[in-house]
């Protein structure tokens, strides 16, 4: 998975999770009272992007990595704001 040292292919393999994390929790589980927290799969999906960001790292590719970081922390401060302030 991880063969260029890319820093957008960093960026588009950390915006990943957290987007099909968003599709199945806004869109197919709506209405489903499957967890009690708002924000708690959209955390999950972060803690997913860190451990992918620990496989790009082992594989010594520094701008993917940071490619990923970027897009955990903007992933992260975008839960922050939209749904711990609703």
């Amino acid at each position: 998975m991880f063969k260029k040292n890319n820093l957008y292919l960093g960026i588009l393999y950390g915006c990943v999770i957290p987007a099909i994390a968003w599709l199945v929790f806004s869109l197919l589980l709506k209405n489903s009272s499957f967890l009690d927290k708002p924000a708690a799969p959209y955390l999950i999906a972060i803690g997913l992007n860190l451990i992918l960001l620990r496989f790009s790292a082992k594989a010594y590719l520094d701008k993917t990595s940071n490619g990923i970081m970027i897009a955990t922390f903007a992933c992260t401060l975008l839960v922050f704001v939209f749904k711990m302030h609703t």
